[in-house]
């Protein structure tokens, strides 16, 4: 199967259809990003102990690496996410739609590079030749600082998302397809994405940014896995806006 024809079925996927698909991606993305934050970087990095950080790195490289793995695997799911959205809320305003993709894939752009960061301390760490010109503590305390840049740099990312969230909220309300309370609880986990545009503010305060996080993506998850969206009405809409 040729590309353009593999593009043309994706096309004509029904509107539903790609709800769900988004839907399961969607949960992907959030169970991924909480493995990966929680159970690996949570676990291994201890804030402020370079010494400690650089022991629990060594000593479970696997997971480490699985956590960067983790980590790509979330911003694949995202990037499909937002390519997925900006199909199905089209309809409810062409330019609004597209700018909000342009901020979602500027978001997962900023993430992904930052996660070079994360991986670099097994490098840094790695014991090789042209490293022996730094301390064991030098090595150590640049590790750390890689992790330190790496969450900054998430941080900038989830501010991007924070736009993202806005538009694709305001996108929601708009539509006749999806209940408005989704575009209403998406707006508002928005906002709370935007204290990331200072990200040591973002993360101070990130247990009630998180909480706005989940009450804004747990019910659009549930509501697209199980209902996607009105078929009709996004025909209706979408032939009102002139078709697509």
């Amino acid at each position: 199967m040729s590309t353009a024809e593999m593009m043309e079925r994706i096309a004509e996927t029904s509107p539903r259809l790609k709800a769900r698909i988004a839907g399961v991606f969607y949960l992907l993305t959030i169970l991924t990003g909480v493995f990966a934050q929680m159970f690996v970087s949570g676990r291994l990095v201890v804030d402020g102990d370079a010494a400690a950080t650089a022991a629990n790195i060594l000593t479970h490289k696997s997971l480490f690496q699985l956590g960067f793995t983790v980590y790509l695997i979330e911003m694949a799911c995202n990037v499909a996410i937002t390519a997925l959205f900006y199909h199905l809320l089209k309809p409810a305003g062409r330019s609004a739609s597209l700018l909000a993709a342009f901020l979602g894939l500027a978001g997962c752009a900023i993430k992904t590079l930052s996660r070079l960061f994360y991986i670099a301390p097994l490098f840094i760490l790695g014991g090789a030749h042209y490293l022996s010109v730094f301390s064991l503590e030098q090595l150590r305390a640049l590790a750390l600082l890689f992790l330190k840049i790496n969450d900054h740099g998430a941080g900038i990312g989830l501010a991007f998302f924070g736009f993202y969230a806005l538009l694709k909220g305001y996108l929601i309300v708009r539509s006749t397809f999806l209940p408005r309370i989704l575009g209403v609880l998406s707006i508002f986990a928005g906002l709370g994405l935007l204290t990331f545009l200072s990200p040591t503010l973002g993360y101070r305060l990130f247990p009630y940014v998180a909480a706005l996080g989940l009450l804004g993506a747990a019910p659009q998850i549930l509501w697209l896995l199980v209902f996607g969206l009105n078929e009709q009405r996004w025909k209706e809409q979408a032939s009102a806006a002139g078709g697509f």
